[in-house]
């Protein structure tokens, strides 16, 4: 069980100095009752004492109550006083670009309200907008925010604490204490819960539609309707941390001010550029520290420059999207640059409108932001004890929740004596009602217990305070969403015993509380020592991080399934910040590794990614034939792959050429296959093949001259008729070895002879399960050759995806795992990716090809393991403890995904029914399809059956289990 921890009590609560009331009640009792003392000096002479004591009375007794009575996080009379600041203040705002309101905002604001939409500017007094982004020389994006200074936000990486042990947990939350141990100024921890706009996605899909095969096309429209389904059933949310840091800068001149004031454009320049770069540059300090405590935990801090910073704070003040951040990013994201010094001039244009909605409706407890409605809770009360995560269940909410927490770290002298203070006031009081014969307060009891538990180890340097304020944004798409959304937050923050509360009358500045410009406008807060606040651990997040921050709510690449935030999870192998285009599947037989990587491809060929498979076990035919690839059946009668075709390449013009080395380089191939065919070769051997090589070539017309190239290439039955007329006992036993793989030979149809198939098309499968055991090893050169030229042909640049399905039969074989070997390593060089499915670890990680093989795989998936082979997978992988039992007890197609070594999310994979039916192999499934096509060979019902098969009717497909659930032979049919 993870260490549990005290949460302190509320240690800066008011002290009672007189009966319930504390020293601010006091004083506004007294000024009420000076006032009322001052009407009644003005009136006496009008008045009777009774008289006026009657009428004083109920504003004594109103305004006792009122200081008594609290609500929404704030007293009465404040709030009453939040409440004629709401009113005096424009509630209808739009953006101010000297042009009309729409039509809709207008109609809108005047339903809810009979006063007009102002076009304004939004100031402090609404929501603190920054007026502009700028560049620093280190690229960092500056957030200006006038009076109040300058930010920088950065994206953090973030960890999933539930595949954790508890001792990880904790030793998690004790690295993280580290890092808030460093902090010496205030910062914001911003979780962003954006909704996934698919639309790009799905209109991409059905743009590439209309350049694909029929078949091809209809599959790709059937995924564009599932996404659409998906999104309008589930609102998909994709989650984001960002850390804001704010540095204060220092004030005009009042010479500067003035002009300023004034207008003039050099006025607009007033602030000291001496102070502003000393501003950036504790920023980029402070950046700087955070990305190397944070490292070690495994949380990367990527610093956002000024275009993405623009983005994201574009995409926060516009939550639903009415102008989209990218074409804010074009059309208002440019930063003026001065002539004269060419530096970025953090006052030109009009930067406030960048950032600006483009309606704001503020009212009592919600905004309507566009069309976009939102609320704001206070985090006001806190559970006595917590474990390490214990803010995760807020953090990983459903619905499109964002939480702020604002952490303002207190100088340990400042600490030391406010806590001395604080405790001799609990004390006194504690004492006053003890004098009294009253029960003490026990809030006040524990507060006087953690003042003094504080202030010790304050004194030790074993802790540190801060002020931590903790802020609920709930968005929706209308007011009663919106009250349904807030409901059950507040449900969910219950169970967890902390107390929230709206924000009335403060509705604007408590949404600009969770925008990521480090400003806390409303100050609700509490003091929380370093091992409570690091317990919270807000960078737990069960999603995976976006590889392009701005572009985090339009993912791009293919959906692989839903993520344990019941998100959808898409990846892109191609992206320009993938390391590598390479991919690892390792799971169990039956654990669905080729459901998921039959579910990539079909997705992947919408992309127009070629595809190549070299399928072992011919699971692939179904998926080939449905989108009209070429499926390759090697050991089937009449499909041959000559071992002699030189490697000519097609270039997009349609003109032909080749490697100025392609006849040495078959020459070389050649040698090897004949090695594999015949085992090891002398050297009288070795010289007699190269001279036969030779010869055989010229007896075609294929010289050494690259214009002979492009004749028809020779046959293995050419090979052996030159060596039969070099009169040497070396020839002669190469010629009589290659007896059985010539003419008439047992195993002549697989090579000798012209190819038969051209391997072209989108998707290509190679078959290997016909193959005869003896001609598995050669079978699978040919394929492996034939592969890597089309791949390296540098005639047709396009991103390719070579995929080895149960790659453990190809590991046995040294031509196999030398291929692998090579194209994991040099597969990026030619804009292609490899992906490794295998059910046995042992066969990939025991040997050095094999770990090299995972060590260049950007991209990592693990389904569920067997219990015999956890240990070495998680050696392998560097799993957790958390991680290896969710492996041993996940279900079929779930699984834990890895990008880039780092970020890891839990998944399961998802198909819609269409592709569902192209891609299973489940048995079940296949007999009770209606299309299943029959099989080439057809059984007598005469005859006796095999053994091994047992039919249940006349008419039913018989399958043979090949390696577990997963893998099935094709059926087959008796003839009726």
């Amino acid at each position: 069980m993870s260490t549990i921890v005290r949460i302190p009590a509320d240690v800066d609560r008011s002290d009672r100095l007189l009966g319930p009331f504390t020293a601010r009640q006091l004083a506004v009792l007294a000024t009420t009752a000076l006032l009322l003392y001052s009407a009644w000096l003005a009136t006496r002479t009008v008045l009777a004492p009774a008289v006026f004591a009657v009428a004083a009375t109920p504003v004594l007794v109103v305004v006792a109550v009122a200081v008594l009575t609290r609500r929404d996080g704030l007293s009465a009379d404040l709030l009453l006083v939040a409440a004629i600041r709401h009113g005096l203040r424009p509630r209808h705002l739009v953006r101010s670009r000297g042009k009309t309101p729409p039509r809709w905002i207008t109609n809108q604001a005047n339903r809810t309200r009979p006063r007009p939409p102002t076009p304004v500017t939004l100031t402090a007094q609404t929501a603190r907008l920054p007026e502009s982004v700028t560049a620093t020389g280190t690229g960092l994006g500056v957030i200006d925010l006038g009076p109040d200074g300058l930010a920088v936000i950065a994206v953090a990486g973030t960890l999933n604490l539930s595949l954790r042990t508890p001792a990880e947990q904790d030793s998690l939350v004790g690295q993280l204490a580290g890092w808030l141990h460093t902090l010496r100024q205030p910062v914001q921890i911003l979780v962003r819960s954006a909704r996934l706009d698919l639309t790009e996605h799905i209109t991409g899909l059905h743009h590439a539609a209309e350049q694909m095969s029929p078949d091809l096309a209809a599959a790709a429209l059937d995924h564009a309707d599932h996404l659409t389904e998906l999104t309008a059933r589930e609102d998909p949310v994709h989650r984001q941390v960002l850390l804001i840091w704010r540095e204060p800068t220092e004030s005009l001149t009042a010479t500067g001010l003035r002009a300023r004031l004034r207008g003039r454009n050099r006025a607009r320049r007033a602030l000291s550029t001496g102070a502003r770069r000393a501003a950036e540059s504790r920023l980029l300090r402070r950046l700087n520290e955070a990305a190397d405590v944070l490292a070690p935990l495994g949380i990367s801090v990527t610093a956002l420059d000024h275009v993405a910073a623009t983005a994201v704070l574009t995409s926060c003040t516009n939550p639903e999207g009415l102008v989209s951040a990218a074409a804010d990013i074009t059309s208002d994201a440019i930063i003026t640059t001065d002539p004269d010094t060419r530096t970025p001039d953090p006052f030109a244009g009009e930067g406030l409108d960048r950032f600006a909605p483009e309606s704001l409706t503020i009212g009592t407890r919600h905004l309507e932001i566009g069309s976009d409605w939102s609320a704001t809770l206070a985090v006001t009360g806190y559970p006595r004890e917590v474990t390490a995560g214990w803010l995760a269940p807020l953090l990983s909410h459903p619905g499109r929740v964002e939480v702020a927490v604002h952490i303002d770290p207190v100088d340990p002298a400042t600490a030391a004596t406010r806590l001395r203070r604080q405790q001799a006031r609990l004390e006194s009081s504690r004492m006053h009602d003890t004098s009294r014969g009253r029960l003490t307060d026990p809030q006040v009891d524990v507060a006087v217990e953690d003042a003094a538990d504080l202030a010790s180890r304050v004194a030790r340097a074993e802790a540190r305070l801060f002020r931590v304020g903790v802020y609920l944004t709930v968005h929706a798409t209308s007011e009663t969403e919106l009250a349904d959304g807030v409901a059950a937050v507040r449900a969910l923050a219950a169970s967890l015993l902390v107390d929230t509360c709206t924000l009335s009358y403060r509705s604007a500045q408590a949404w600009a509380t969770t925008l990521p410009l480090g400003l806390d406008l409303i100050r609700v807060q509490r003091t929380f020592d370093t091992t409570a606040l690091a317990a919270a651990f807000p960078f737990d997040s069960p999603q995976l991080p976006a590889a392009d921050p701005a572009q985090a709510a339009r993912p791009q690449g293919v959906l692989y399934g839903r993520d344990a935030a019941s998100g959808l999870l898409f990846v892109d192998r191609f992206g320009p910040e993938a390391h590598n285009h390479n991919l690892v599947v390792l799971g169990r037989s039956g654990a669905g590794k080729s459901y998921l990587v039959k579910t990539e491809i079909l997705r992947a060929l919408y992309r127009g990614i070629e595809q190549i498979v070299i399928d072992p076990e011919d699971e692939y035919r179904r998926l080939a034939e449905t989108v009209g690839g070429t499926h390759i059946r090697l050991g089937a009668p009449g499909v041959r792959l000559n071992p002699f075709d030189l490697e000519i390449h097609t270039r997009g013009d349609g003109r032909r050429s080749a490697p100025t080395d392609a006849l040495v380089r078959r020459k070389l191939f050649c040698h090897t296959l004949i090695q594999v065919l015949l085992g090891e070769q002398t050297a009288a051997q070795r010289s007699a093949l190269d001279a036969a090589l030779a010869a055989t070539y010229a007896a075609v017309g294929i010289t050494d001259d690259p214009a002979t190239w492009t004749r028809p290439a020779p046959t293995l039955s050419g090979l052996r008729t030159q060596l039969d007329r070099l009169s040497s006992s070396a020839a002669a036993e190469l010629a009589a070895g290659l007896h059985a793989y010539v003419g008439d030979g047992a195993y002549a149809g697989l090579i000798d002879g012209p190819t038969t198939t051209d391997p072209e098309g989108g998707l290509i499968v190679f078959s290997l399960r016909e193959l005869p055991e003896e001609l598995k090893t050669i079978g699978t050169l040919l394929v492996l050759d034939a592969t890597w030229r089309r791949v390296s042909n540098p005639g047709q640049r396009r991103p390719r995806m070579i995929t080895v399905d149960e790659a453990w039969l190809l590991m046995r074989q040294p031509a196999g795992a030398a291929f692998l070997f090579r194209v994991a390593k040099s597969a990026r060089k030619h804009w292609a990716g490899l992906t490794v499915a295998t059910q046995d670890c042992a066969d990939v990680c025991s040997t050095e090809l094999g770990r090299a093989i995972v060590s260049n795989a950007a991209t990592q998936i693990l389904l569920r393991q067997a219990p015999q082979a956890i240990d070495e997978v998680s050696t392998a992988f560097h799993l957790s403890d958390g991680e290896q039992q969710f492996l041993l007890s996940a279900a079929r197609g779930s699984g834990l995904l890895a990008v880039g070594g780092t970020d890891r999310a839990v998944f399961g994979s998802l198909a819609s029914h269409a592709e569902n039916a192209i891609i299973t192999t489940d048995p079940s499934e296949l007999a009770a399809s209606d299309d299943e096509p029959d099989t080439d060979i057809e059984i007598d019902a005469a005859e006796p059956l095999p053994a091994f098969t047992q039919p249940s009717g006349p008419d039913e497909p018989e399958t043979v289990p090949a390696d577990g659930e997963e893998e099935t032979s094709m059926p087959t049919r008796r003839k009726k």
